[in-house]
């Protein structure tokens, strides 16, 4: 049975695709610089450089302009996304920690995008279900507490318009998504993981990229 392509990615490889992408502008790179000097032992919960360009690729390919970021952080994701937005677009950002996202606003204000994001802090289930009930999201990106990622699915899928995409992260959990005896958060992945390929609204594909990326498009 073929396993596919087994290119190891070693850190010169990474260094290589990284040249090959978009580069990141001087407010992105002082954000992820930043994050990792002040931040050093949560500053893995930043979406890896690779993932910026990504995803403002993906807003500007289906022309989104209603976002919603379920986990922020520092605001590097969001800050490459609303940089994609139109002028008039918006993305509302949901966390639940004043001092983190802190930086982020910093960053959106020196980036001129403040104007394209709502910072909404508090229990993101909560900010969800308090939005309109009919379709109305372009895009969706998740990157959060692993536990609740079913939950935010269930809200987020009802309220995505028709050929509107959710990009989940963290998909493989640094590879213990397949341990059949795992607990904690690779438990957690393993059964959103199922959810989303039994959930017949969507149309999905997992990606080896970063710690693993699933977009789903809402058929």
């Amino acid at each position: 049975m073929s396993k596919g392509n087994s290119t190891r990615i070693t850190d010169e490889l990474h260094d290589y695709i990284l040249a090959h992408n978009a580069p990141l502008d001087a407010v992105q790179r002082e954000l992820v610089e930043t994050t990792y000097a002040r931040l050093p032992d949560q500053a893995v919960m930043q979406s890896a450089e690779e993932q910026g360009p990504l995803l403002a690729f993906l807003v500007r390919l289906i022309g989104a302009r209603h976002i919603v970021e379920v986990g922020t952080f520092t605001g590097f994701s969001a800050l490459a996304m609303a940089q994609a937005l139109p002028e008039d677009g918006r993305l509302i950002a949901c966390d639940v920690s004043e001092e983190w996202t802190a930086y982020g606003r910093e960053a959106w204000a020196k980036a001129g995008v403040a104007d394209r994001v709502e910072l909404r802090i508090g229990p993101a289930l909560d900010t969800l279900r308090a939005m309109p009930a009919e379709p109305h999201i372009d895009f969706a990106y998740l990157d959060a507490d692993k536990v609740n990622y079913v939950p935010y699915w269930e809200e987020l899928v009802p309220r995505m318009r028709q050929g509107g995409v959710i990009a989940a992260d963290n998909v493989l959990y640094g590879g213990g998504v397949v341990d059949p005896d795992a607990t904690g958060g690779a438990a957690a992945i393993r059964k959103f993981n199922d959810r989303v390929t039994a959930d017949e609204r969507m149309e999905s594909v997992m990606l080896p990229v970063a710690d693993g990326l699933t977009l789903s498009r809402r058929r």
